[in-house]
């Protein structure tokens, strides 16, 4: 039996940093990693897929030349140079986990999968491991839907796609949200017919509709086709090409749909099937690690950090969950995750930022609310862009005229929205903000009519 100050299990972007930091505070640490350094963040998800929705981008200014007075005779999509770029991307970004862990130490790299022998003791690669602290950040994987057929067939998930060196002739996503929505975009832009379906009403179902309805419109401008309602029932392969079946919710009509490929986008499962569990005693339900503010498990000294604990499914969440495990391991004032105010953005043009609950969140807490909204078209900054698809939006509380959530869709949305995160942080009154001066012309600019939209 080997004995460790901490065993951290899975180097994502919790992993990583929590295990380099006790390494520079002297602890022994062992990190277990089955596959790649950097967890689905650098390998199979942010890097990867921010690299190509950027040449996707490029493609759509390219079409849109002549929109702008710029004449483009003609062009060719490269996909197998795109991936090229976006591999060799990654690889600089895994190399330098590589270099990180290496450059210290203190720290024991096992390439296999970890297991519980007990609760606090860990199998690997034919070694029995024990340690006082114990930090799962296994992460997740693409959930692969029960669809009829589909073990049959060739499908694809946010791992593989990427790994296309040829553009599908159409492309049919199933799940209509952030995955879903920004693999369906970029390649309609590479040049794919795309159909997305989705279980709910409305795409992105979380967010409010008017939102919701504001970014279909955006994407169906561009010729992405939508059947919300609906489920796709059963794929078969056909001379190369899918027959997928796609039932309507709400009548229960099915319509056969021809496509060349197929992306499943609905939802994730936890990394936790042969991490033993059941031998730690560590308490989960179907998978997802049961944690207390502080992300320890029932188990003392056993925690559990990023989207296995199933908790809000951001790199910058699982990050957040290091900061607050590693300042509690030295620190007697503890921080908790009770009260996080969660950013987010969907990668999509336009792009959504969010952050805070939305007005139907509000509403359903029974909260006195007030919402201001403009749509992009009354930006400045956007009229000169010709960026004008979307809305601005923010829900206050009107008791203490405080903000409760906003939500950007339009370019630079992600960015944007931490803007109005910084006043909830700072729990300032939303009149601040309509008093302040602007630059001209910004894109934040756009807060002085949002706010004075307020009612």
């Amino acid at each position: 039996m080997k004995t460790f100050d901490a065993i951290v299990i899975g180097s994502g972007q919790a992993g990583n940093p929590l295990s380099h930091r006790l390494a520079d505070k002297g602890w022994k640490v062992a990190l277990i990693e089955r596959e790649h350094l950097g967890g689905s963040c650098v390998n199979y998800g942010c890097t990867p897929t921010k690299t190509m929705l950027a040449h996707a981008q490029v493609a759509h200014y390219v079409r849109r030349a002549p929109d702008f007075g710029i004449e483009v005779s003609d062009f060719r999509i490269d996909l197998a140079r795109i991936v090229e770029r976006k591999n060799r991307i990654v690889h600089q970004w895994r190399s330098g986990q590589e270099k990180h862990a290496a450059s210290r130490p203190g720290i024991t790299l096992y390439r296999a999968a970890a297991r519980f022998a007990g609760p606090k003791e860990i199998e690997v690669d034919g070694e029995r491991l024990t340690a006082k602290h114990i930090f799962i950040n296994t992460g997740t994987r693409p959930r692969v839907l029960p669809i009829k057929g589909i073990e049959e067939v060739p499908y694809l998930t946010n791992r593989n796609i990427m790994d296309l060196t040829e553009v599908p002739d159409h492309l049919l996503v199933v799940g209509g949200s952030y995955v879903g929505l920004e693999f369906g975009q970029m390649f309609r832009r590479f040049g794919s017919r795309v159909t997305v379906v989705e279980f709910a009403e409305q795409i992105v179902p979380r967010e409010d509709e008017d939102v919701a309805g504001a970014l279909r419109d955006a994407l169906e401008a561009e010729g992405i086709e939508f059947q919300t309602g609906a489920e796709v029932a059963a794929v078969e392969n056909q001379n190369g090409k899918l027959r997928i079946a796609v039932r309507d919710r709400a009548t229960g009509r099915t319509r056969t749909v021809e496509a060349s490929h197929i992306l499943l986008a609905a939802g994730r499962t936890p990394n936790t099937d042969d991490l033993g569990l059941e031998q730690a005693g560590i308490e989960h339900r179907d998978g997802w690690i049961k944690v207390n503010e502080h992300l320890e498990t029932n188990v003392p000294g056993v925690y559990a950090l990023g989207d296995v604990n199933g908790g809000p499914a951001f790199t910058h969440i699982s990050y957040n969950d290091f900061q607050i495990v590693y300042h509690n391991l030295f620190n007697e004032k503890k921080l908790s995750t009770a009260g996080r105010i969660v950013p987010y953005a969907l990668f999509t043009d336009p792009e959504l930022g969010r952050v805070g609950i939305t007005e139907k969140e509000a509403r359903q807490a029974g909260k006195k609310i007030r919402v201001g909204s403009i749509p992009m078209s009354r930006v400045a900054r956007a009229i000169e862009r010709d960026e004008t698809a979307g809305l601005m939006k923010v829900v206050i509380d009107a008791e203490t005229e405080r903000i409760l959530g906003a939500a950007i869709l339009g370019w630079g949305g992600g960015e944007l929205v931490q803007t109005l995160m910084a006043l909830m942080m700072a729990g300032a009154p939303w009149k601040l903000f309509y008093r302040a001066v602007y630059i001209h012309p910004t894109m934040t600019e756009g807060f002085f009519a949002l706010m004075d939209s307020v009612r």
